[in-house]
């Protein structure tokens, strides 16, 4: 199966270990970083949410109009907008990106986060609202003729678009979690489902999770999986450690230094996780540092478990294998994002990705040889009954 690529697309130059220099939202940096991204072999870039930051839609649509190839991952909150309203908004974008979009619907695992734009509703209700808007969403996305809809969330009545996609039927959706609610809800409606890098046999765990939701919401088909790493990368092993302890004190001088530029969906320092997915990645790390051949948990554990800091420590062959042993796992779309997002985006596109897709190209040639020969064996084996 083809290996797809997600970077970041940052709109300013900060990041755990560096103050930003820029402003929140930086034409040129944001168009630069992208470019990075597209001229060193990723196929598409987030456009994280966080309550303050700049709107990553309409970021999105100005890095869309600028660039020709690169897609778009879009991340949404359900909670800041109503969802005929965002699925208009989706759809636009989507015509200005000549099709490259996918949304990332977020419910939110952090109340705090979710209060400060006013949602004050429970994290069960946050996961039942958000499946009820996904299901408003894509069907406004492909309904040509007026509907209502009444729910426990929302309500309207005589509704119907009139801005389609331009993929057909719609474009993609993405969600993720490691909760059983989150499982639940992206089971039954993700084309693509993320998890934050974890220990080889607990992904492996994860995924059958979500297979599991996908049939008791009765799929024929599954969500691809995503997963998501920090990549710290160096020409030897030794540099690339070298290279990951000072990774960690920066970011803990970063973390305590606060200031201009922090994070606007950053947790509160000293509060305790409440999403699942973080409160995972701390058990991960307090229960050991190194797992199988590359991941490193102490990026996690020095940020409290916020969102994806698992690290891959390694030369870039190294991190390469280390992210192959994911795809054979069932892992088709390799997140990843450095501490440099500039510079660690064109090493990572030079150095790894490479590496990566041939591999790749590789296993799956094999594979079509395999099922030729087994092909050939059935069909001589036929004609001799036959005979």
């Amino acid at each position: 199966m083809p290996v797809e690529f997600l970077g970041i697309a940052a709109t300013g130059d900060g990041s755990e270990t560096t103050v930003r220099s820029t402003a929140a939202f930086d034409r040129d940096y944001t168009l630069r970083l992208a470019r990075a991204h597209e001229d060193n072999g990723w196929d598409r870039v987030l456009f994280a949410y966080g309550a303050g930051t700049p709107d990553p839609a309409a970021a999105a649509a100005f890095l869309a109009a600028r660039l020709d190839r690169l897609q778009i991952l879009l991340a949404h909150r359900p909670n800041v907008s109503y969802p005929t309203y965002a699925a208009k908004t989706f759809a636009t974008l989507d015509r200005i990106s000549d099709g490259r979009l996918t949304v990332h619907f977020i419910t939110g695992g952090n109340d705090h986060e979710q209060q400060r734009e006013g949602d004050f509703l429970t994290k069960d209700q946050r996961y039942a609202r958000t499946r009820e808007y996904i299901g408003i969403v894509k069907k406004a996305w492909t309904s040509k003729e007026p509907f209502d809809h009444q729910g426990e969330y929302y309500r309207f009545n005589d509704f119907v678009s009139d801005v389609f996609p331009v993929q057909a039927p719609r474009p993609g959706v993405s969600f993720g979690g490691s909760s059983e609610a989150a499982y639940a809800a992206g089971g039954a409606e993700a084309d693509i489902y993320c998890l934050w890098g974890e220990p080889l046999a607990r992904t492996a765990e994860q995924i059958e999770r979500v297979k599991e939701a996908a049939r008791a919401a009765g799929r024929a088909d599954v969500p691809r999986i995503q997963v998501a790493f920090r990549p710290i990368i160096a020409p030897t092993e030794e540099l690339a450690w070298e290279k990951a302890y000072r990774t960690v004190d920066a970011i803990r001088a970063r973390k305590e230094s606060g200031g201009p530029g922090r994070p606007g969906g950053a947790r509160p320092q000293g509060r305790t996780p409440e999403n699942t997915g973080s409160q995972r990645l701390l058990e991960i790390a307090e229960a050991g540092e190194r797992y199988d051949r590359a991941l490193w948990t102490p990026t996690a554990a020095v940020t409290g478990g916020a969102g994806n800091s698992n690290a891959l420590v390694g030369t870039p062959e190294t991190v390469a294998q280390a992210l192959l042993d994911y795809y054979d796992l069932g892992v088709d779309i390799l997140s990843a994002r450095g501490y440099a997002l500039l510079d660690d985006a064109i090493d990572f596109g030079r150095y790894v990705i490479p590496i990566v897709r041939e591999e790749v190209a590789k296993r799956d040639a094999a594979k079509a040889a395999e099922r030729e020969a087994r092909a050939e064996r059935d069909r001589r084996q036929l004609i001799a009954v036959q005979a």
